[in-house]
Parts: C-alpha cells; structure tokens; sequence
C-alpha cells in the first residue's frame, strides 16, 4: 500500500509548504497530496482554505501579495521531481471547486490550467505520476476532456452502495476513488478493484486504522503521518 503524505508531512511542519513537501520526500513517503486554486491573476497556488488567515480570499489576490509560505502549484512540482530517483512518487492535486467558495470556478479554468501544467510537467526525464481529484466530478471531466491520459480521482465523503459509487466513477471515466476513511469498507475496494478502478483513503493518521486500511487491500493511505504509516506497513 502507498503512503501518501497529506498536504505534505503536515504534522510536522506547516501544511501546503515547500518545507511540508520537501520533509515528505525525505520521510521516503511514496507520494503528496495538495490543494489548488487559483488567484487573481490566474496563478495556480497552493492553499487549503478560499481565505487566508487574515480573511482575505486568494481570488482576490495576486500572487505577489500572497504570504511567502503559499508556494505555487508549479514550485511544488518541482520540489517531488527527482529525476535521480529510482522509485516512482505520485502527485495529488486536488482541484477545490466549492460552490459556496468566493473561487467557485463554474467554468473549470483551474481544471484546463491545472490539465496545461501536468502536461508540460510531463515533458523531460523523470520519475512520478501525477493524479488529480475533486469532490466536483465536473472539475474532473473537464481534465479527461482536455487529455484522457491524465489519471482522475473522485473524491467523496458520503457513504454510497459500493456498486452506485464505483458506477458513478467508471461512466465518468476516472481512474480511482478518493474515498473518506470512515465511509470505505471491504465491499467497496472489492468492488472498485474488480473494475479496475484504485481506492485511495483519506486521511488517517491512527496506526489501527491505517493496519485495518491495509488489509482490506486499500491502494493508497492518505496521511498527515507519512513516518508512522510507513512503520505500520513495514516499508524500509
């Protein structure tokens, strides 16, 4: 199972930042996760929340009045790119598409810059793959419109039949299922692996949960503790 670091090594240092990343990368995690969205200037950054502390909405800004610790999509990119690496790291951006955020972006330009930047990413020698998800599967239809070879995930919180949920994502032609921990049984990664599609789970930090995750036969755990997780898989 793939350990895959929640907004980088998130417990042990700022979330979302270059040095959360960087700290993920050498805990030897298997992987990131990240947020997206966009600014006033159309710049794809790195943040959580629509707002920051302070209140103001990053829709409102232009990357250079942003705090130095927002780091650009891009920057981040570059950070989990290690061309020497012998071990494949995968990338998970998540497209926020919230209809009540001051960001909502009905017209999915986050999702055709973000499909524009994975692609150019992919130019070059190196090692990695990159998945984006959403809790908008319309954010993510639009990625597949724009090049169906990048992987997409459908993230869910809600509690589904696993056959209604795991349907719902192969019509739409996404490659995995970002589901949450407490909503993800047996029956639905039986399910998922029988029509080819992954089971990628949020986010668990407790080791019980991450050693129940694993032996369901959970592709990926989705953690803020990428150290504690790899100990509980056993992974050198």
């Amino acid at each position: 199972m793939r350990v895959i670091a929640h907004r980088g090594a998130s417990q042990a240092e700022r979330e979302n930042t270059l040095e959360a990343f960087r700290v993920a990368v050498a805990l030897h995690a298997d992987g990131v996760e990240l947020d997206v969205r966009r600014t006033a200037n159309d710049v794809l950054v790195v943040h959580h929340d629509a707002h920051l502390a302070d209140g103001r909405a990053i829709i409102d800004l232009h990357d250079d009045e942003l705090p130095d610790w927002v780091p650009t999509l891009a920057e981040v990119m570059d950070v989990c790119r290690d061309p020497a690496s012998e071990r494949e790291f995968v990338i998970n951006i998540e497209i926020k598409s919230a209809p009540n955020d001051p960001d909502y972006d009905a017209e999915h330009q986050v999702s055709a810059a973000v499909a524009g930047l994975v692609m150019g990413w992919g130019i070059g020698e190196h090692l990695g793959e990159v998945i984006v998800s959403s809790f908008d599967i319309e954010a993510l239809n639009r990625i597949r419109a724009i090049d169906p070879s990048i992987p997409t995930a459908y993230l869910t919180f809600e509690v589904l039949a696993p056959d209604l949920l795991v349907n719902r994502v192969i019509a739409a032609g996404h490659s995995a299922i970002h589901p949450y921990f407490a909503s993800t049984s047996k029956a639905l990664v039986d399910a998922a692996h029988a029509a080819g599609i992954e089971v990628n789970v949020w986010t668990v930090n407790e080791p019980d949960q991450i050693a129940q995750l694993a032996a369901i036969g959970a592709d990926s755990v989705i953690t803020d503790v990428p150290d504690v997780a790899r100990e509980v898989l056993g992974k050198s």
